[in-house]
């Protein structure tokens, strides 16, 4: 994929908020409603409050989808191929062809997008806002940014089910004594959490969407990627709270 510079707006960042129609966890997920308000209406809410952001993009393959997004805010709609609206497509999928699409019609781009799921509907304005401004600022020093959370059991620990018997990851061994260690001796280990992730437009060109030298954003505070029901309505209750 080729793009010429010209058409990258300098230091302007785009929310993409990808909100797919399919989901096999819970159908129509992002059209789960929490006090009324379903999963999509919590992200563009957030996102339009945000003074930095020139423009949301809310891609997606279902008419439906789109038409309920602009209700809740000014968005530039962009209807995704059924290819890349399968369980399969990535994230990087989703956004090269949204580029694609911007480039055949010659129109500009921003330096950055702030990638938002609707799937992680708790996000504190002041948050986003202090992810923007870091990245912004250390931007040449890294390919994109990621939000995680602290794993409360770490991931050294994890295992795998091989032939039918357990297997360290970490150590690549089947032998399990080393990994049966108060968790204090391992060190701290991250999960993305989808919170709010930056990456830059350029990455597209270079044909990847992190790079390997991605910051991690620790959040501290609340926060749930939607996954299934038990992770519904453990946000239900946590939005209900606020």
């Amino acid at each position: 994929m080729k793009f010429l510079k010209k058409y990258i707006i300098k230091n302007e960042i785009w929310v993409f908020i990808p909100a797919r129609s399919g989901s096999k966890s819970i159908k129509h997920k992002n059209l789960k409603k929490i006090n009324g308000k379903s999963l999509i209406y919590y992200t563009l809410s957030t996102a339009k409050k945000i003074k930095s952001i020139k423009k949301i993009v809310f891609s997606s393959d279902s008419h439906n989808y789109l038409n309920i997004a602009s209700r809740y805010a000014k968005i530039e709609k962009h209807l995704r191929s059924k290819k890349n609206s399968s369980h399969s497509a990535s994230d990087y999928d989703v956004f090269k062809e949204y580029i694609a699409y911007k480039i055949k019609k010659k129109e500009n781009l921003p330096e950055f997008f702030l990638h938002l799921r609707p799937t992680t509907p708790i996000r504190r304005k002041s948050t986003v806002e202090k992810i923007i401004k870091f990245f912004k600022k250390n931007s040449k020093k890294y390919t994109a940014l990621r939000s995680v959370t602290e794993l409360e059991n770490s991931g050294f620990k994890t295992v795998l089910i091989r032939n039918k018997k357990l297997y360290s990851l970490f150590f690549k061994s089947y032998k399990l004594d080393p990994i049966n260690k108060a968790r204090q001796y391992f060190k701290k280990s991250f999960l993305p959490n989808g919170y709010a992730d930056i990456i830059k437009t350029e990455n597209l060109q270079k044909r990847f969407l992190h790079g390997s030298k991605v910051y991690g954003y620790i959040i501290k505070e609340f926060n749930s990627d939607i996954d299934n029901f038990d992770d519904f309505n453990r946000t239900k209750k946590n939005l209900k709270r606020n």
